[in-house]
């Protein structure tokens, strides 16, 4: 165990303390670890920064500029709510390569937030040198100008096919001079296994980084696991500095990857709120205040089965997507188009969001090669055209009098934030046959159609927003606030005393 020796203090001026979590994996569970750490060091007073080299996700958040001529850029969503729990303004530098994947073997590529066409051409293992530099000097400007850098590495650092071309892991541990734990998911099983391999594979000046074992998702008597990790500290020299419990209802927004029904909460349900499981899904996160409401069963559907399934009070959303084409021609070869459209001339509600607005409308154009061409859904008389230009921005507005199924939301003030290539327009020659949608975001950010159960927006955020959710539910969610304390108190609970404060000392 790593001893309290003496309080925390602020690190000397000019270069931060780093501290770095790396996984055995994928999905260890160092994402909502490093957002635990951003809360726990800044609740010490300490002026705190998350930074995640390269992250590969379609879940982005749109962030303020850095400069005075800077436009708004994208950050991964979990940079971004790290630096919320940091109690900092959410920058670019904090993730300076973004990976956004359109296909299996390609990856739109983001670069200090805006999107770097070259380096979305360049072969991947080319791209390491190039990005380097920037990728050093956005760490270097953190590091200048905090007390604390919380680093997220990304899969695992030993990965010994990509360790010559490393800009996320063991390098950027170097170049902090990082104090490192590493996590594991117990819950897989052959956690010890898993954590000694990573040890071992480890040149043995990056295995001397190593301050902890982390085992993460820990069900039963914590007793029955003696006497592993005394056997694995005896062979790395490397104390197991926490045990943490599972734990489902942390509250953070899952960073990838689909809720389960572990997310249905107690007590009878009212509504049902299917979202459709589109296979390049974007901005899932932002669903994660729905888990939150009673009465709320929120799931993810892949079939017409489930669908067809729902009842009357119950809602269909599409969703985001990296590649709207692809997945409307998908929703078609699944059947999903019909069951939509047949959920919607029920008179039931239907909510596009973004792509999933593209979808509601009748057709797509991509004269670019942006995104592809193909019929939408039919269900509003919009047209979309793709733009070389992604709009990126943080967008605010006022939804006008809504009739209909979506009424409460008539008045309410939204703020959100905007990521797409198209730009969505009332279809010209249906609109001069009197086939129209209303209007009900401006400028140009949703539209109704004439039942009134139909709605398309472009903002993401609606349900992040308390009062959104009070007028469409009748019921809040903890704060964002609520869950980065109680992430902080989980950790500062389970880790060996004095394993936090050892870190950055």
């Amino acid at each position: 165990m790593i001893p309290l020796q003496a309080p925390v203090r602020a690190a000397a001026p000019g270069r931060a303390r780093a501290v770095m979590v790396l996984g055995t994996s994928s999905n260890a569970g160092k994402s909502w670890l490093v957002t635990a750490l951003c809360r726990w060091y800044a609740r010490q007073g300490l002026r705190v920064a998350p930074f995640k080299a390269q992250n590969m996700s379609n879940n982005a958040r749109v962030v303020a500029a850095t400069g005075e001529d800077a436009p708004a850029g994208e950050i991964g969503s979990a940079q971004y709510f790290q630096a919320l729990a940091a109690r900092v303004e959410p920058d670019v530098r904090m993730n300076p390569l973004l990976l956004k994947p359109e296909r299996d073997t390609h990856s739109q590529v983001v670069l200090l937030g805006q999107v770097d066409a070259a380096l979305t051409a360049a072969p991947w293992r080319g791209r390491s040198e190039k990005v380097w530099p920037r990728i050093a000097g956005a760490l270097d400007a953190l590091m200048a100008s905090h007390d604390v850098v919380v680093i997220e590495g990304a899969g695992s650092p030993t990965e010994i096919n990509l360790m010559d071309s490393d800009i996320v892991n063991l390098r950027v541990a170097r170049h902090a001079d990082a104090a490192c734990l590493l996590v594991t998911d117990i819950d897989r099983g052959g956690a010890f296994a898993h954590l000694y391999g990573t040890w071992a594979l480890m040149p043995q000046a990056d295995q001397r980084r190593l301050r902890g074992f982390v085992l993460n998702k820990f069900r039963g008597d914590a007793a029955l696991l003696e006497p592993a990790p005394a056997m694995l500290q005896a062979r790395t020299a490397i104390p197991t500095v926490a045990i943490l419990p599972m734990w489902w209802q942390h509250g953070l927004p899952e960073e990838d990857g689909v809720f389960d029904e572990r997310s249905i909460q107690p007590g009878p349900v009212r509504t049902r709120i299917a979202v459709v499981a589109l296979p390049h899904i974007s901005n899932l996160d932002e669903f994660q205040p729905l888990r939150n409401i009673p009465g709320v069963q929120l799931s993810w559907v892949r079939s017409p089965a489930q669908l067809a399934a729902l009842g009357p009070e119950d809602w269909i959303i599409l969703p985001g997507s990296k590649s709207t084409s692809a997945d409307l021609a998908w929703l078609r070869t699944q059947g999903l188009d019909q069951a939509v459209v047949q959920h919607a001339n029920a008179g039931r509600r239907v909510l596009g969001i973004c792509a999933g607005l593209q979808m509601l409308g009748e057709a797509l154009i991509d004269l670019h090669g942006i995104d592809g061409n193909g019929p939408g859904l039919g269900l509003l008389p919009l047209v979309t055209v793709f733009e070389q230009d992604k709009t990126v921005r943080r967008s605010g507005s006022r939804f006008e009098r809504l009739d209909g199924a979506w009424q409460d939301l008539s008045g309410l003030a939204v703020r959100g934030y905007e990521i797409h290539h198209g730009q969505t327009r009332q279809h010209a020659g249906m609109a001069a046959a009197g086939d129209m949608c209303r209007a009900v975001l401006e400028p140009e950010l949703g539209w109704l159609n004439g039942q009134g159960n139909v709605l398309g927006i472009y903002m993401h955020g609606l349900f992040e927003d308390p009062a959104a959710l009070t007028r469409l539910f009748g019921a809040s969610t903890p704060t964002l606030e609520t869950v980065f304390d109680g992430l902080a108190d989980f950790i500062g609970q389970h880790f060996a005393p004095g394993a936090l404060e050892g870190l950055i000392r």
